[in-house]
């Protein structure tokens, strides 16, 4: 298995982005500092779009990702890759999606377990009376995303692969 990672500069901070064997499986805030490691195709292709989202003119996200997960991650992940952008929604809403309201809890620890931070759009669910709550990256940054993306309006959306 060929396991390649870079770090990256963004507005918000730097990222690291790991991919295997030619697919993304891992974008996260690090304090890490940048490097020179974009030599791989699908770490370039994230920098690129990634730069791009960041400047407003990026429409679509079209890497390879591989998740690893649980059954039940990959289908609160699939429902979290459903919110419009520019939009957010609640764990309770998603928890209703997948037809069981009772497991909120369940949704938000999957939605914590999210392995590729912007790309995935975790940044989008609110709490139910619409306050910010958990994000990975810190709730600063998930309010940045989030106005970020209501100016924009530019939209976007990830094909998702998931690894068994």
């Amino acid at each position: 298995m060929k396991k390649e990672y870079a770090v990256m500069e963004t507005p918000l901070g730097n990222v690291k982005v790991e991919a295997w064997d030619g697919y993304v499986v891992k974008i996260r805030f690090t304090d890490e500092p940048e490097t020179d490691g974009f030599l791989d195709d699908v770490l370039m292709d994230v920098r690129i779009q990634l730069g791009l989202y960041f400047q407003g003119k990026q429409k679509t996200f079209d890497v390879p990702v591989a998740l690893g997960g649980t059954d039940f991650q990959h289908e609160v992940w699939k429902e979290v890759n459903k919110i419009p952008f520019g939009t957010t929604t609640t764990y309770e809403q998603i928890a209703k999606n997948l037809g069981n309201p009772n497991a909120v809890r369940a949704v938000g620890t999957a939605i914590g377990a999210n392995p590729i931070l912007i790309m995935m759009p975790c940044h989008r669910i609110v709490g139910k009376n619409g306050q910010l709550t958990g994000y990975a990256g810190g709730l600063w940054r998930k309010s940045k995303l989030l106005e970020m993306e209501q100016k924009e309006k530019i939209g976007r959306q990830v094909t998702l692969e998931f690894e068994n």
